[in-house]
């Protein structure tokens, strides 16, 4: 596998394609040519577009099937029960979108305006933008090149008009890949909060979360901690607690102590939350008394805790 060497001198270096660190790497002709060092011209566009939304948060996992979209979707909804916040729900998950099926929405399409694409609106403070609005059917397929991936996402970051937004929830596809790379650099000069992580409790999963959270320390995105989806099964009647995936090696908790990243709480699972999401609607108002809502809406207060002692400023994050 082709990696950036781990001393790349960056592309707006003088040393780009011709420094010792460049030697053997598949973009070095690429970055000595100069190419890489122009600027997109999208991104000053972005940065002015993002001036309206205060708080960005990137919701990540490493592992597919782990309740990403899912809790994406209960974030949004738990935000927006607050009809003075402003919530904006942004889908980058190209080939696999399911924020619009979740959020009730399937069937809706974008409509263009004067100030650019509108979002389809769950709620007069809840816009949604998914490329699933995109398809002329939910099953079509979407096949598409890095390139055309990471032009969608420009679009959907310079061309939507959000309007004043308190929270922008990012719900990314799993792994580290041209969807996240892409969403990093757009908003690295408009300021991200942090990155929400999920896990479920087994090793299977906990070993690729790893490298998502390598990968946060990498480009130096900020980590508001892990979630642990399908913490264990409470029984509705008895009670009990019965671990339907075994933490093996001690689960999220131990690894959030091993890495030294905060670890927001766990989610038991509860066959509530997929009928809720199958039918499009949220799982904390349909089932509130729940033990999966009550960590949920823990987890939220923790994040949006942290997004209130987060100051507005330029972030650092990687650009190359």
């Amino acid at each position: 596998m082709e990696e950036t060497p781990h001393d790349c001198p960056g592309t707006g270096s003088a040393q780009a394609g011709r420094g010792s660190a460049c030697e053997g790497c598949p973009n070095q002709r690429l970055c000595a040519s100069g190419a890489g060092a122009v600027p997109d011209p999208a991104m000053e566009e972005i940065k002015e577009k993002m001036k309206t939304v205060k708080h960005k948060i990137l919701v990540l996992s490493g592992k597919g099937g782990v309740g990403k979209s899912t809790f994406s979707a209960h974030l949004a909804h738990a935000l927006a029960e607050d009809e003075n916040t402003q919530v904006a729900l942004l889908d980058i998950d190209i080939c696999g979108p399911s924020i619009p099926k979740m959020m009730g929405l399937e069937g809706e399409q974008v409509h263009q305006s004067g100030s650019g694409w509108s979002p389809v609106f769950l709620e007069d403070n809840l816009g949604v933008m998914s490329v699933g609005f995109l398809l002329s059917s939910p099953d079509d397929a979407v096949i598409w090149r890095g390139p055309k991936k990471n032009g969608m996402i420009k679009q959907f970051l310079r061309d939507v008009d959000w309007g004043e937004v308190d929270y922008l929830i990012v719900d990314t596809p799993p792994g580290t890949s041209d969807e996240h790379l892409s969403v990093i650099q757009y908003l690295a000069a408009a300021h991200i909060d942090g990155a929400v992580v999920i896990t479920t409790p087994q090793e299977v999963s906990l070993q690729d979360v790893r490298k998502e959270i390598s990968f946060c320390h990498k480009v130096k995105l900020p980590i508001i901690g892990v979630v642990e989806n399908m913490s264990g099964f409470i029984c509705p009647k008895c009670k009990k607690e019965s671990q339907i995936f075994p933490p093996t090696t001690g689960g999220a908790e131990v690894m959030c102590q091993d890495l030294k990243i905060p670890l927001l709480g766990k989610v038991p699972l509860d066959p509530h939350i997929g009928k809720s999401c199958d039918e499009g609607r949220s799982f904390l108002i349909d089932v509130p008394d729940s033990p999966a809502t009550l960590a949920i809406r823990n987890i939220i207060q923790r994040i949006q805790e942290f997004c209130s002692l987060r100051q507005p400023q330029e972030e650092n994050l990687v650009s190359s």
